[in-house]
């Protein structure tokens, strides 16, 4: 899969969520994810690498002799994050972040990585329902995609109440990219009692919420969540929407962020957000 460059350069210039060798799902090095990115003519990333505590073994998923599956050793992710601020100083901002995957029972465990940890950025996000990631499709079996979306959205609103440090809540219907018919099941009116909750809960923590153009990227035909999500969150009074392509190789940095800012506006924002220090600081999209 190439990445699609146009002409019109980048609506939106920091990527805030991508993957490196130290997430399980990657093989891409650090560097040529920034450098990647710097050839995008992105101004900054934040670099989040999957750290998903109690990732309970997958039915066809491969997992090398002794490893774990979606954890890594935080220490050696800053030694070697934190030497390549310096190197690519004047090229590309490069922020060190971390994506969690978010369970109900896990709110103090990820209290003392989040607090122990100087990440300018946490997504927390929603991987498993019932301890099915639905990306390898035993959660869809015997049932229509819709009633797997209805359960995953639940889910979300439960994770929320178990789980508060983070900063943005990543690809909120991530759990559509793996239906058996995609879409077809899918809408926000038909999910939009679920959906709001959770939107209504985010406003009321001060989270933001994530635009994740891997949607765009693996077929959907928009990003994660749906333009109808992203415009509800802001009738409800939502004001931060982060962006981050969720890149697990070169190519896929930036994905389509030539359209992300007017995606973004056409859902009513006039500024996207980014963390650093865990402090939101506001873009304005051009």
């Amino acid at each position: 899969m190439k990445q699609k460059v146009t002409s019109g350069g980048l609506s939106i210039r920091s990527d805030c969520h991508m993957h490196t060798e130290f997430s399980t799902d990657s093989q891409a090095s650090v560097r040529s994810m920034l450098d990647a990115a710097a050839e995008r003519g992105l101004d900054a990333v934040c670099i989040t690498d999957h750290m998903d505590l109690d990732f309970p073994p997958q039915e066809g998923e491969v997992i090398a002799p002794g490893e774990t599956p979606f954890l890594f050793d935080a220490d050696a992710y800053f030694r070697t994050l934190d030497p390549l601020k310096e190197a690519y100083r004047g090229r590309l901002d490069v922020r060190i972040g971390i994506e969690i995957g978010l369970q109900p029972h896990l709110g103090e465990r990820y209290r003392e990585l989040t607090h122990a940890c100087p990440f300018d950025y946490v997504i927390g996000s929603v991987h498993l329902v019932r301890g099915l990631d639905p990306y390898y499709g035993k959660l869809f079996e015997g049932r229509p995609d819709a009633e797997a979306y209805r359960e995953a959205f639940v889910e979300t609103l439960r994770c929320l109440d178990g789980v508060s440090d983070f900063d943005a809540l990543g690809h909120l219907d991530y759990v559509v990219r793996y239906g058996k018919h995609q879409a077809e099941e899918y809408s926000y009116r038909m999910f939009a009692d679920e959906i709001d909750a959770i939107l209504k809960k985010l406003i009321d923590m001060g989270k933001a919420l994530e635009m994740n153009t891997a949607g765009l990227k693996y077929g959907l035909g928009f990003p994660n969540p749906h333009p109808d999500v992203l415009k509800r969150y802001r009738e409800l009074g939502g004001e931060m929407v982060t962006v981050g392509a969720d890149g697990h190789r070169p190519e896929h940095v930036a994905w389509d962020f030539d359209r992300a800012g007017g995606l973004l506006k056409s859902c009513g924002f006039r500024y996207y957000t980014e963390f650093i220090g865990r402090r939101p600081s506001f873009v304005k999209i051009p």
